[in-house]
């Protein structure tokens, strides 16, 4: 059951013994929705609580509450976050059942994080308004100016996805100084920052000659699930983020968490995931015959990213980006 913040924790210090497990996740409302149930329905008498909120302010709670945690597990979110909390030392090493199923790239070398499902960034657009090859093709056309005006863009320092892009566009620039000022033009055009992820999909269903960008698998999700006109389009190459799933250190319910944990990383959990929610799951050893033909016949490059240098350099690239560009953008008359 979600609950608002300040009364989960009333309930977490007056329920005792009860047998729950809490999550915290960037996930959205109806994959965690989906997940209580399931889990509850194979775990009679225990009660899911979840809490949905962006990647970012996931870090921040577990930080805050490192002396008393009171979530179990962090479920979704880039791995450079995870990278960045096990280095704090905010995560529990725990090694599922299938840690020899995923690569030394999308683990933890002490378990603290292991990866669930990789997702490529996306230019996002309104079917109704625009074909396949008339939005930007590439993440520089977004500079054109026919874009001027028309881009509008999830809130980016709370947001995993959008942190993951910023930093993205700097990496890739010949220096962090190009990097900034190919932002600053990206600003320039950008009409709206809204506030999550819903704000951004209710205000592309309205304004239907605005583009985005955000992760394809939420986009078909919203096409295929809630009816949304959205279509897509992967420029090549484009960053891939790669999600992960944790224990918190000294978790309250920790029988609980590895159930939880183990649960929602089955092979058929991540087949769910991929048919219902468009996940493509980070697991080698999936039956690439039962995951939707939409995931698994993308044709785009991934982005080259070293990504320990990447999550060393976030907080700085993304602090540049709130004090050169968001803040200067606000200043323009």
């Amino acid at each position: 059951m979600r609950y608002c913040v300040p009364f989960l924790f009333m309930l977490l210090a007056g329920c005792g013994a009860k047998d729950v497990v809490v999550v915290y996740s960037p996930h959205g409302k109806d994959v965690l929705g989906d997940y209580e149930k399931l889990f509850e329905a194979a775990h009679p008498g225990v009660d899911v609580q979840w809490l949905d909120m962006g990647s970012k302010e996931v870090l921040s709670r577990v930080r805050a509450e490192r002396n008393r945690p009171a979530a179990d597990v962090w479920w979704g979110a880039p791995s450079t976050m995870f990278a960045q909390a096990a280095r704090e030392g905010l995560l529990a090493p725990y090694r599922p059942t299938w840690a020899d199923k995923v690569g030394p790239a999308f683990k933890d070398g002490q378990d603290r994080w292991y990866a669930t499902h990789r997702s490529p960034l996306c230019i996002m657009y309104n079917t109704r308004r625009y074909s396949p090859a008339e939005v930007p093709q590439s993440w520089d056309e977004l500079l054109e100016p026919k874009w001027k005006g028309l881009v509008s863009i999830r809130e980016p320092l709370v947001s995993g996805t959008m942190r993951t892009f910023i930093c993205a566009m700097i990496d890739r620039a010949p220096s962090e100084d190009e990097g900034i000022a190919w932002l600053r033009k990206l600003d320039a055009a950008t009409s709206d920052y809204l506030e999550s992820p819903n704000l951004l999909f209710d205000h592309l269903k309205k304004n239907d000659d605005h583009v985005s960008v955000w992760l394809m698998p939420d986009v078909v999700l919203q096409r295929d699930r809630n009816g949304f006109p959205f279509g897509y389009h992967i420029p090549s190459p484009t960053p891939v983020v790669t999600e992960g799933i944790a224990i918190v250190e000294g978790a309250p319910h920790p029988e609980r968490a590895r159930e939880f944990y183990e649960f929602v990383t089955t092979q058929s959990a991540l087949i769910h995931q991929a048919q219902a929610y468009a996940k493509l799951p980070a697991r080698h050893d999936m039956d690439r015959t039962r995951l939707p033909a939409e995931l698994t016949e993308q044709d785009f490059t991934p982005m080259d990213i070293d990504w320990n240098r990447f999550a060393a350099k976030e907080k700085e690239w993304c602090g540049r980006w709130e004090r050169e560009v968001r803040a200067a953008g606000r200043s323009r008359p």
